[in-house]
């Protein structure tokens, strides 16, 4: 379903929420990531009745159902892990490290690594790196790994090709990238193949 279809109530809301974060101190991209839009939405809902216009077609993800359980949240990992399985055994290798994007691909990448008894990494995007970011000291280094990138959504794929590069700059190889909803045609990132649970894309 495209945002341009759902109704006023709802994109009031979506907007209320925006403005809340906001408020809060929230980056647009940050706040994209909690309302699992794309920052050209955000940036639309923010600023709505000021500039006028048609909003960015786009697909609101919302899932609290899954995220206020753990257990629901493992049901998808598990599915991720089989795909990775999957991918593997077409590729002939096998990954070495499972990568969580910060926040929201960070449960996922734990309950993964976890059923493939793999390295835990932690990648944080930053909004000052001009789509680049970092990878946590807390957890697993990269260095030298094959990885395989876990999010929750991909909207433009700007994050995860963050990823990709930082990843090759610590010398590390992306061998493939999971999500659960993926919003694009796209399936590949910077030559690493881009799998997912779901794809949801604005038809109209």
């Amino acid at each position: 379903m495209a945002l341009t279809v759902v109704d006023m109530k709802s994109i009031d809301s979506l907007a209320k929420k925006a403005h809340e974060y906001k408020e809060k101190g929230l980056s647009e991209k940050e706040i994209g990531d909690e309302l699992h839009l794309s920052p050209e939405t955000v940036t639309w809902l923010l600023t709505r009745g000021l500039k006028g216009g048609e909003p960015p077609k786009d697909v609101k993800i919302g899932w609290r159902s899954v995220g206020v359980y753990g257990n629901r949240i493992g049901f998808l990992a598990a599915a991720m892990t089989d795909i990775i399985l999957e991918e593997s055994e077409k590729a002939g290798a096998e990954a070495d490290t499972i990568a969580g994007v910060a926040i929201n691909g960070i449960p996922y990448a734990t309950l993964i690594s976890e059923d493939m008894g793999k390295e835990l990494a932690i990648y944080r995007p930053s909004e000052t790196r001009h789509g680049g970011g970092a990878w946590s000291s807390n957890y697993a280094s990269v260095e030298g790994k094959k990885v395989v990138i876990i999010d929750d959504v991909l909207s433009s794929g700007d994050t995860i090709s963050g990823a990709i590069n930082d990843l090759q700059e610590a010398d590390g190889q992306a061998v493939l990238a999971v999500v659960v909803v993926n919003k694009t045609e796209q399936n590949e990132l910077l030559g690493v193949p881009l799998r997912a649970l779901l794809r949801a894309r604005a038809i109209a």
